[in-house]
């Protein structure tokens, strides 16, 4: 809009310029006229980079302000990514358990071919403890634990933290599932655990020593993993996951959203220089070509074209009209 108000004001300026009665001041004040016309074209590369500028401001400042809204959603979105896998690999390790104890230990039991052998992967806890290592090859960052109060083999006791997590449980009967952030020796962390309550089959093994497997109590002793009582809260099934995973899946996508936005800037700006090109510098540099030479005196020269309805239309009507009353004046200058 500057740059038509310059070409307009130029324009009507040489008008003006027409109706002066001293030749000399005439002339000077038409010279000057031409020479704003003429000066135009000069500035239309600056008025384009002016404008680029202008949009890569808004731009940035666009891109700023999305930045740090997309960076917390996309931190939002991973974690709750992260816990939905957490929860479908506790779901497994939990439906290997209860399979194991409700199949394959039942049976095994009645088959006696094993009578006098002591087989851990007749135990729930194992078995859904060496699933979930099978899964973890494809699950790296992931950890799994069955952590118990008083448990039969002393790898699955619960450190500090974890006991107070299953004492949460035992407080809060209510609380099936607890997700948390702790800090660790790798950096903070974040698990989602379930509570494991005593069903019908833990108590053929967790009960008394005297109605265990003697199996289990010659491999494990008679000390440890007893006195279980039924609906008992006695352990926390515990999945556990790095937060830097899911700040990395939440940077990888903020990364793709910024290069993405990228292209499309790039795109419009083209689109829109393009445009500004064809609708306004084009024609305001047309204007100024033809100003240049009729300041060298080519007063022959055709209209330009006008159409349409718009402000370079109307000051190339404006400049029409100007090198008409210019032609009138300088033939009434000649006679």
């Amino acid at each position: 809009m500057e740059r038509l108000r310059s070409t307009w004001e130029a324009s009507s300026t040489l008008i003006l310029s027409l109706q002066y009665r001293e030749p000399e001041l005439r002339t000077y004040r038409v010279a000057r006229a031409l020479r704003l016309l003429t000066t135009q074209g000069e500035r239309t590369l600056k008025l384009l980079v002016k404008f680029n500028l202008l949009l890569v401001g808004v731009f940035a400042l666009g891109l700023i302000s999305t930045w740090f809204e997309a960076r917390d959603f996309l931190q939002g979105q991973a974690q709750e990514e992260v816990l939905r896998e957490a929860g479908l690999l506790a779901a497994s390790a939990s439906a290997t358990r209860v399979y194991t104890e409700e199949a394959i230990t039942p049976y095994l039991a009645k088959a006696g071919e094993h009578d006098g052998v002591f087989l851990p992967q007749t135990i729930p806890f194992y078995a859904a403890t060496t699933t979930f290592q099978k899964i973890q090859h494809d699950y790296p960052d992931y950890t799994y634990k069955e952590a118990a109060l008083n448990p039969t083999n002393l790898r699955d006791r619960a450190t500090d933290w974890e006991a107070d997590l299953i004492q949460h449980f035992r407080d809060s009967p209510g609380d099936n599932e607890l997700t948390r952030t702790r800090e660790t020796a790798n950096g903070p962390s974040l698990y989602l655990a379930h509570p494991i309550r005593v069903t019908e089959g833990c108590l053929s093994c967790h009960s008394q020593p005297s109605v265990a497997p003697k199996t289990l109590v010659a491999k494990y002793g008679d000390r440890n993993g007893f006195g279980w009582n039924m609906g008992e809260v006695v352990g926390a099934q515990i999945v556990s996951v790095p937060t830097s995973l899911p700040l990395k899946i939440a940077h990888q996508g903020l990364i793709r959203l910024t290069i993405d936005l990228f292209v499309i800037f790039a795109f419009v700006i083209v689109l829109i220089d393009i445009g500004l090109y064809v609708i306004v510098i084009r024609p305001l540099r047309t204007i100024s070509e033809s100003a240049n030479r009729i300041s060298r005196g080519e007063m022959d020269l055709e209209h330009l074209t006008a159409r349409g309805n718009d402000e370079v239309t109307e000051v190339t009507r404006s400049f029409n009209r100007m090198h008409t009353s210019l032609q009138k004046a300088m033939n009434l200058l000649e006679e």
